[in-house]
């Protein structure tokens, strides 16, 4: 830059500045002294290293998203109308044109067929929540198989955590707004739900929907929750998680100078933010293209909510779906006690399960935690197959979830493939406990085997694909070492011990502290250590990985050699 450009000089006077950047510079100490700008901004450099990964981009889907949902939302907020109000529609739709239907409704048919843009609108914010959700699901999954979750990251753990379930709230009140068939038979079940609540069900029905189902409070209380309470809190936790993630420093994998001390990547400016504003257009791209292809929730098609019907075949979004699908398969079961009815069959797959899920969630960094004693800091992550047991625990969970969705749409598999909806019902009641054991065993073993993999290309080398002849008219492959930055990638992990209880007391005969309570925690501890380490290939030692080298380079040495001398060596020969 030139020194004309931001001063002028008659070459006899001091340089002074021009008018426009003093100006500027005036504002800014105007702000900062009454801001505390420069302050608050000291800390975060502009030249802050970001790691480069593509699994890291799962995060930023999520919050792109949420993005998309935050903008589509301001516009359709401008048109919807909230009440419940019986109108008779007189739109552009002709096949409803004067049915009686609520404000909601009818709004929403303006939206989609009278307002320039509203149906891509309207299709783009139900794409962004289901893209919400999902990315969210599958950000957490990566944090966990690789370790992120660990010290110091366990408050951001538990942040994604209650974001996953204030986004499926969020996504449930939105899709009950337009009032319509569909939507208006999930907020029927979730009545009913709040009413198989023992004793409080009935009061917390009255008290969501002023009053006996279906009421006349219900949409513009979802209303206020959609667009008020539960984006005001996610954005506050989106902005803590992201908070969180710079204080912190961001994971990274291993590999050649990346160490639990630094980072290595691209820097924030302008690099890292110019990809970054690249990946918002591609969501945003993405989300249009979904929107104005894929046809989501038609309201049009379903008609108003009327108590009196029930569509058949009838399906939440996709992130409802599993807890519909335990309610499917769980049999009747019913206890009636001192003339209060507890229906085990809501009240289990409903009011049970996803808080439980959830606290399950929750509560794994903690309970790794304790068992290994494990309280260092991590800011490298770990492969999913050097943590055999953690693996496992998630594919079961994810086996559950999974069986669980797919019995949300029984009906749907009885039809579709000609089957019976009983032995669908069945079998899905036994696979969802068989089901996550077989995945808990089979990837267990899986990751295990992995290890040993990698353990033989460390002390064995990689598979040429050369088969040599040896002088006694055998065959044998060679294999070559494989390269320093790939072996560093399988060395950078820690040795694994199984922690051992010492009993009541100590050599010298010193009671442990706690008393009983602290033995048998003691015990449970070490076999749960046991079970979680005990069958894990460690990496070899500095005196295995030399002894491999050794090795290596002679098997090298004699494999030229071999081809030097052998019959199929290159150039010509002396029969040529």
């Amino acid at each position: 830059m030139k020194s004309a450009d931001v001063a002028s000089t008659n070459g006899t006077e001091p340089a002074t500045p021009k008018k426009g950047a003093k100006t500027a510079g005036v504002v800014a100490t105007w702000a900062d002294d009454r801001l505390g700008l420069a302050k608050a901004t000291k800390g975060m450099s502009l030249r802050k290293v970001f790691p480069d990964h593509w699994s890291f981009m799962l995060g930023e889907i999520a919050l792109w998203s949420f993005v998309v949902l935050l903008l589509t939302g301001v516009f359709l907020t401008l048109f919807f109308d909230p009440s419940m109000a019986e109108v008779q529609y007189n739109g552009s739709y002709d096949p409803l044109r004067g049915v009686h239907m609520s404000r909601a409704m009818a709004s929403t048919l303006e939206i989609s067929f009278d307002v320039r843009g509203g149906l891509l609108m309207r299709q783009m914010h139900h794409w962004a929540a289901m893209i919400f959700i999902a990315a969210m699901m599958i950000h957490l999954l990566r944090v966990y198989l690789t370790g992120a979750f660990r010290k110091p990251r366990e408050i951001n753990w538990i942040i994604g955590c209650t974001l996953l379930l204030l986004g499926t709230i969020e996504g449930f009140t939105g899709y009950s707004l337009p009032d319509d068939l569909l939507s208006g038979t999930g907020v029927r079940a979730a009545d009913g739900f709040m009413k198989a609540s023992p004793v409080i069900g009935t009061y917390m029905s009255f008290f969501l929907f002023g009053g006996e189902f279906p009421g006349d409070q219900i949409i513009p209380r979802f209303y206020a929750i959609h667009i008020l309470l539960i984006p005001g809190i996610l954005l506050a936790l989106i902005t803590f998680h992201l908070i969180l993630v710079v204080y912190h420093k961001h994971t990274q994998w291993p590999g050649p100078g990346k160490t639990e001390e630094n980072v290595v990547g691209p820097p924030l400016m302008p690099i890292y933010m110019a990809k970054a504003g690249g990946f918002f257009f591609i969501v945003f791209g993405m989300t249009a293209l979904l929107g104005g292809l894929f046809t989501l929730n038609p309201v049009w098609k379903f008609g108003p909510y009327d108590p009196s019907k029930v569509t058949a075949g009838s399906q939440p979004d996709w992130y409802m779906g599993w807890p519909d699908g335990l309610l499917r398969i769980i049999p009747p079961w019913e206890t009636h006690i001192w003339g209060v009815t507890f229906s085990w069959n809501i009240i289990l797959p409903i009011l049970v399960m996803p808080p439980l899920m959830l606290t399950v969630l929750i509560v794994l960094p903690f309970i790794e935690s304790w068992i290994t004693g494990d309280k260092r800091e991590h800011h490298l992550l770990q492969r999913p197959r050097n943590a055999p047991t953690r693996t496992a625990v998630m594919a079961a969970l994810i086996t559950f979830y999974g069986l669980s969705w797919a019995a949300g749409g029984n009906d749907i598999i009885a039809i579709k493939m000609h089957l019976s909806i009983n032995q669908i019902t069945y079998f899905l009641r036994g696979a969802v406990i068989i089901g996550p054991i077989l995945a808990f065993i089979i990837t267990r073993r899986w990751c295990i085997s992995l290890q040993r993999h990698d353990e033989g290309k460390l002390l064995h080398g990689y598979e040429t694909g050369v088969i040599v002849r040896s002088p006694d008219g055998g065959y044998a492959e060679k294999h070559l070492p494989i390269s320093e930055a790939a072996a560093y990638t399988l060395t950078a992990r820690d040795r694994e011990e199984v922690y051992s209880s010492n009993g009541a007391a100590d050599e010298a005969g010193v009671a442990a502290p706690g008393g009983k309570k602290a033995e048998i925690a003691n015990k449970v501890r070490g076999k749960l250590s046991e079970l979680m380490y005990a069958d894990n290939v460690q990496k070899p030692t500095a005196e295995e990985l030399h002894d491999a080298q050794h090795h290596a380079d002679h098997e090298l040495h004699e494999l030229e050699n071999q081809i030097a001398s052998g019959p199929n060596q290159h150039g010509p020969t002396s029969d040529h």
